[in-house]
């Protein structure tokens, strides 16, 4: 039996569609529904449309200091709902409890950081040719913006496909996935809701799984519609992007990963392990930053494999809701299976299980570039360990991809690995850490088949924003005819 039944959330209400139409949220765990959530057709997406635009003029004339008090009272609000969002990461996505705190944690900063932005300088005055004008560049809210959140990091990532447009004045339609539709967007608008975001601002459109690209089609090809943000897969985000491009709206774009951790000669083994762990199976390896590739100089590879393999071997596997589980289910049967055809793909060529298997956390080596596993995005629980001659050998296979998200370098010379983080092809790179990290005034991205645009700090606002060249005469002007 559900646990919860919701509605959409349009024009700070929650309604039903206008069918009557419902889907079931599955808990991925144990296989039953966890909640029973509307399913919208295009209809339902106009609706919401109509209210964002209808709240768009008064929103982007409030004053910073009341969207800085909503903003802020939310941030608190989240923290406050703690408890409720651990329980319910478990339950509609297979959260395990210390990924649900980090996502409220994240989160909370998010909303902070966009309540500082709203008082961010809106333009900047220009040197003109002109005598006595005043030449301005001047920052606007755009208007309705297009919000895609996906299911793996759900309060997080619904967070950020909305802090930034909502700070900078714009009203927002977001559409969570179908496999989160509680988690990445109903509840992000409870929380705002109650802070005192005004009714229209943000609107949620929740669907059925395959209803999926008609409301995503319906919502950007919306006239009203004047910018998309997105993150999930670089599939999908292809779509989205030629979508929103086809109708010359701007897109912030942030796609999969195929993400390497290099491990130096001189590293500290032990650190290694410990964060190539960390980076490959936190939230069971379904984070667009997990480590898919760890790349070993020869002289430790051994020793390094060794001990991840270990210390893999001992994670704790099983419920989400119990506080020991360290690595929980992925997300559907679909995601399961898929992982598992490229473990066992890689082992039919001959590669070797060094720790996990059949469904457990795997390490892997003895990958070859002819291995679907040596370039499909993982996204789940698996990493492979590559042996590498030298720096330069490291660099090319970490360059070896169509994307480029996130890298990690381990050593304990800052210098070499800041030579080897400026030769490397991704949006971030960190120097002594892992590859999953994230900071909300950080400019957060990634380049080639990863996505395109930023979201973070300033970056964010920009990237939300219309820049309009406007001029004051300060005399009449003189034509020539």
């Amino acid at each position: 039996m559900a646990s919860e039944t919701r509605q959409l959330f349009i024009g700070g209400e929650s309604v039903p569609t206008a069918d009557g139409r419902t889907t079931d949220d599955l808990n991925p765990f144990t296989g039953e529904v966890h909640a029973v959530v509307a399913a919208a057709q295009a209809a339902d997406v106009t609706r919401a449309v109509d209210a964002a635009q209808e709240a768009f003029p008064e929103w982007a004339a409030t004053s910073p200091s009341t969207k800085r008090r909503i903003l802020l009272r939310a941030a608190d609000g989240l923290e406050a709902r703690t408890k409720e969002a651990i329980a319910l990461m478990a339950g509609e996505v297979g959260g395990v409890s210390g990924w649900a705190g980090f996502n409220i944690v994240l989160a909370a900063n998010m909303l902070r950081e966009a309540a500082a932005a709203v008082t961010q300088p809106v333009g900047e005055v220009l040197t003109t040719e002109t005598p006595g004008q005043l030449s301005l560049a001047v920052r606007e809210p755009l208007g309705v913006v297009a919000a895609f959140a996906p299911w793996n990091a759900p309060i997080i990532l619904s967070t950020r496909a909305v802090a930034a447009p909502l700070a900078a004045g714009n009203t927002v339609v977001l559409k969570p996935s179908e496999d989160a539709p509680i988690a990445a967007g109903l509840f992000i608008a409870d929380v705002l809701h109650e802070a005192g975001l005004p009714a229209g601002v943000l609107n949620v459109v929740t669907n059925a799984p395959d209803d999926a690209a008609e409301i995503a089609q319906a919502l950007i090809t919306d006239p009203r519609v004047r910018a998309v943000n997105f993150t999930g897969s670089t599939e999908v985000g292809r779509i989205i992007g030629t979508l929103a491009a086809q109708h010359l709206k701007p897109a912030v774009l942030e796609l999969g990963g195929k993400n390497s951790l290099l491990v130096l000669d001189d590293a500290d083994l032990d650190y290694a392990v410990d964060a190539a762990t960390f980076g490959s199976f936190h939230n069971a390896g379904q984070i667009c930053m997990s480590t898919d590739r760890i790349l070993v100089h020869q002289a430790v590879a051994e020793e390094f494999t060794t001990k991840l393999a270990a210390k893999v071997g001992s994670l704790p596997h099983g419920d989400p809701a119990d506080p020991g589980t360290v690595i929980g289910p992925v997300i559907n049967p679909r995601a399961a299976q898929r992982v598992a055809s490229l473990v066992a793909d890689a082992v039919e060529g001959g590669a070797r299980v060094r720790a996990g298997g059949e469904g457990a956390a795997t390490v892997l080596d003895g990958v070859t570039p002819a291995m679907r596993i040596f370039r499909e995005e993982i996204f789940g629980p698996a990493v492979v360990v590559t042996t590498v001659t030298d720096d330069d050998e490291a660099v090319a296979i970490a360059n070896d991809t169509e994307h480029g998200l996130t890298a990690g370098v381990i050593t304990e010379d800052s210098r070499r690995g800041l030579d080897l983080a400026r030769r490397i092809r991704t949006g971030i790179v960190h120097v002594g850490n892992q590859t999953v990290d994230d900071e909300p005034q950080a400019p957060f991205g990634g380049v080639k088949s990863s996505g395109y645009g930023r979201f973070g700090g300033r970056w964010g606002i920009e990237a939300f924003s219309a820049t309009r060249w406007v001029t004051v005469a300060g005399e009449p002007g003189h034509f020539p005819f």
